[in-house]
């Protein structure tokens, strides 16, 4: 079955294969192309970016941003997944706060509201599709924040700030890496080396150095220029070995050797990426000549899946070069790849090709801005001089409590252009957009040289090795299992139903397939919610167990943000610092904001039984008895009434059902809130109780009513959160099941003070951090909106961001700063 996102990635792939046919089906050229193609119908690709409102936060603050999913070269909205997840995660990769939001247009809105208890110190939010984890984690979105929690310290508690880093031993040696351009080392050949040195705390080392032959002769002086990055050039002997002796800022001095240079190969290199008209050159030494194999390569240029070039290159003793016009490629990465005759890969460069932005936001100016002054600010969008309509979120934050770098400023551009196509951790990607200097893109080239690409691996595609996707595209919230008999068997037909246990009246029902999988689709709920799923057989037998399916929470990863983790950036904090600890203090007198009331030193006298899930309408553990979990232990009960026999008080039972000796027929049975038949109890397997309540008098019953004339039994099942009892996931109970799945995160408005309304609190307004927030800003076919706010009480220089896609996949990006007298 064709879904519509293979549909469309079908339609995508056979574009490629048209694109290519204008080019010369030259020896394995051809092949290549199919392969890529095929590769990408069955893995498109998918990319998310986050806007956030600010860079930096304190414990009790709210977390704005807005999810932009994409897919493909031309960064369009996707149309593959219809959900999104966004994970707050801490500097030991713990999940602090997880939510799923559903997709509209390739967008979604969302927020955390962070405790003010939570510690201070350095986080990360990733946010990823269910689909993107076929590809694995270095694939998601991931940023890193910095939580600052001085207020808990104003209140005699220890300061939860960020920590210092430690600061890393002098003698630690640091990692220095050598890449030739194009992968090799040619003996008598020369060619540009790139290296990249990083330090102990995992940043770029800028260093001093010096190459040294074999016999410890100098052969050049070196250093590096951005970020511990630079490159040389040389030409190695045949048979000579080579190392690099270098010096830190420190003065410390270490030495590395160099990858040995092959006898016989071929060298690739681009003198320039920036130029209007790329060349690339090949060239091989005397002795690859005189093999006379691979007397002709071919050379392909794609770039997100796509070939843009392709040719045959007849190597000589002169070399060969080719020049391509930079117009034929977009903006972003493309991967220039030789092949042998064989169609192997034999060489390969990145480069990064630069156009001006598509997308151009246009700000308009504020005159004369006062503080509390209401501010209207018109956004005009145009793709290449045209009116355009686009998706957009705005923030506008105060810089004189909020310092932006700039440099390393969470960035759209940097996001889906550069971040998502590389392999490993990228100090200060937005550098390469915010500095459009020739310096900044001889910087850019050297990221290029010493980065990997992570797509895919020609060798893989080379072999038909396209693997296979292991989680599907979650299009919509759905509930889905199998039912089977207790040995095991499927059961055909069984009948199944989902049940709201808040609301009783939504229900669900529909029929096992013949191999006993049920599935409801295209559900919408909110996180949070309880269902308990029931199943019988096409006659109506109860004994039957539901295995529903369900999908293992993301791992731990933070490997591509342990160098940001480590930042101490408590000085770079202090302002906002000040300004959050005036804020924490207002909104408490204020009675509003995520702040926890401290209460005095209590001491506990007794210790009550406590059900965390109990749906007690008495308060949970408020019964005349309680058996948690660990009293039903080592039971081997063939039903569940035969382990209650005789261990519920002035309770006895007949054929499964419970009477009370207080009443005069059987007991009302409630499970997870849900009434139920007093014959139902054989039906639930004792190992997903994790507490039975017993109501028998008049205290406890009142709040039932009649239908708790004759006693109550509350089953509470087991939520894997037990203190008392360990869970080891979902085990299969007998025609009946809880199920609490992880629904759609119901998104907050940001509130923007109005200080012509009478009841808003000026004192409060006044010390916002985030002064306006806009997830929702579209501009029309004339490429026009404009949107409102108020100043805050203090002066300053407020920054507006604007970031967004237009209708046709065009990322874009706008700053703008105005004075508050």
């Amino acid at each position: 079955m064709i879904t519509k996102r293979h549909f469309i990635a079908l339609l995508f792939a056979a574009a490629i294969a048209g694109a290519y046919s204008f080019m010369p089906a030259d020896g394995p050229i051809d092949k290549l192309a199919k392969q890529l193609a095929n590769w990408l119908s069955i893995h498109p690709i998918e990319k998310v970016y986050l806007q956030f409102d600010k860079p930096n936060y304190a414990a009790g603050d709210d977390i704005w941003f807005k999810a932009y999913v994409v897919e493909g070269a031309e960064n369009k909205p996707s149309i593959i997944s219809g959900a999104v997840n966004v994970d707050l995660v801490d500097s030991k990769g713990r999940t602090t706060i997880a939510v799923k939001l559903p997709l509209k247009d390739g967008t979604a809105a969302g927020d955390f509201a962070l405790p003010d208890t939570l510690r201070g110190g350095s986080y990360f939010i990733r946010a990823y599709t269910n689909y993107m984890r076929n590809a694995g984690p270095e694939y998601y979105f991931s940023q890193s924040i910095t939580v600052v929690n001085s207020p808990i310290s104003n209140n005699n508690k220890k300061s939860t700030s960020p920590q210092s880093a430690a600061v890393p031993s002098a003698d630690a040696k640091p990692d220095l890496q050598f890449f030739p351009e194009g992968g090799e080392l040619v003996a008598g050949l020369k060619s540009d080396v790139a290296f990249k040195c990083v330090g102990a705390n995992g940043f770029g080392l800028d260093v001093q150095g010096v190459l040294l032959d074999g016999s410890g002769q100098q052969v050049l002086n070196f250093n590096s220029s951005h970020l511990g990055m630079g490159k040389f050039s040389f030409a190695p002997a045949e048979g000579k070995t080579y190392s690099a002796r270098i010096t830190t800022a420190d003065g410390a001095s270490f030495t590395y050797p160099l990858p040995i240079a092959k006898s016989a190969g071929y060298i690739l290199h681009i003198p320039d990426a920036t130029a209007d008209n790329i060349e690339v050159q090949l060239k091989a030494n005397s002795i690859a000549l005189q093999s006379g194999i691979n007397k002709t390569l071919y050379l392909i240029a794609q770039g997100g899946g796509q070939i843009y070039y392709s040719s045959s290159l007849a190597v000589n003793a002169n070399g060969v070069s080719v020049s391509i016009p930079n117009s034929k490629f977009p903006t972003g990465i493309v991967q220039f790849t030789v092949f042998t005759e064989a169609g192997e890969p034999l060489l390969e460069r990145l480069a990064f090709i630069k156009h001006p932005d598509k997308l151009a936001l246009g700000i308009s100016q504020v005159q004369n801005s006062a503080v509390r002054q209401k501010v209207t600010i018109g956004l005009d969008a145009k793709s290449e001089g045209a009116p355009v309509a686009g998706n957009f979120s705005v923030a506008v934050i105060d810089e004189s409590t909020m310092p932006v770098n700039p440099d390393n400023e969470n960035h759209i551009m940097a996001s889906l252009l550069l971040k998502s196509e590389l392999n490993g951790f990228i100090e200060d990607p937005a550098y390469y957009f915010e500095r459009n200097t020739p310096k900044a893109l001889a910087h850019l080239d050297l990221l290029m040289l010493t980065q990997g690409y992570r797509r895919f691996s020609w060798k893989q595609l080379n072999a038909g090795n396209y693997g296979r996707d292991v989680y599907k595209a979650e299009q919509a919230l759905s509930i889905s299992g199998t039912i089977t008999t207790p040995a095991g068997k499927p059961v055909p037909n069984g009948k199944v139903q989902v049940i709201n246990i808040d609301n009783a009246t939504y229900t669900l029902d529909t029929l096992t397939d013949a191999n006993g999988h049920f599935a409801f689709t295209n559900l919408d709920f909110d996180d949070s919610i309880r269902f308990i799923v029931q199943a019988r057989t096409a006659n109506n037998k109860k004994d039957v167990k539901i295995l529903l399916d369900s999908v293992p929470p993301e791992t731990i990863f933070i490997k591509a943000s342990l160098p940001e983790l480590s930042i101490d950036k408590r000085e770079d904090l202090a302002v906002y610092t000040r300004a959050s600890r005036l804020l924490y203090q207002a909104q408490r007198q204020a009675g509003v904001g995520n702040h926890i009331i401290p209460l005095a030193e209590v001491i506990i006298r007794e210790k009550r039984i406590a059900l965390k899930h109990s749906a007690n309408l008495n308060g949970p553990g408020n019964a005349d008895q309680v058996l948690l979990a660990r009293d039903l232990m080592n039971f081997a009960c063939p039903n569940f009434a035969d382990c209650l026999q005789g261990r519920l008080l002035g309770v006895t039972f007949r054929n499964g059902r419970p009477y009370s000796n207080r009443g005069f027929g059987p007991m009302q049975v409630i499970i997870d809130g849900i009434y139920v038949g007093s014959d139902y109890l054989n039906s639930v397997n004792y190992n997903d109780v994790a507490a039975v309540e017993v109501l028998r008098n008049a205290s406890t019953l009142g709040v039932y009513g009649g239908r708790a004339a004759n006693g109550v039994i509350l089953i509470t099942t087991k939520r894997g959160d037990e203190p008392d009892n360990s869970y080891d996931g979902p085990i299969a109970g007998r025609g009946i099941k809880p199920f609490y799945p992880k629904g759609y995160y119901k998104a907050r408005e940001f509130y923007s003070p109005r200080y012509d309304d009478p009841k808003v609190v000026k004192t409060l307004a006044d010390l916002r951090t985030t002064i306006y927030w806009n997830p929702t800003v579209k501009t029309g076919a004339d490429g026009k909106t404009s949107f409102e706010y108020f100043n805050a009480g203090s002066p300053g220089t407020y920054r507006i961001i604007v970031e967004g896609i237009d209708a046709n996949g065009n990322p874009g990006r706008a700053v703008y700063r105005y004075k508050v007298q």
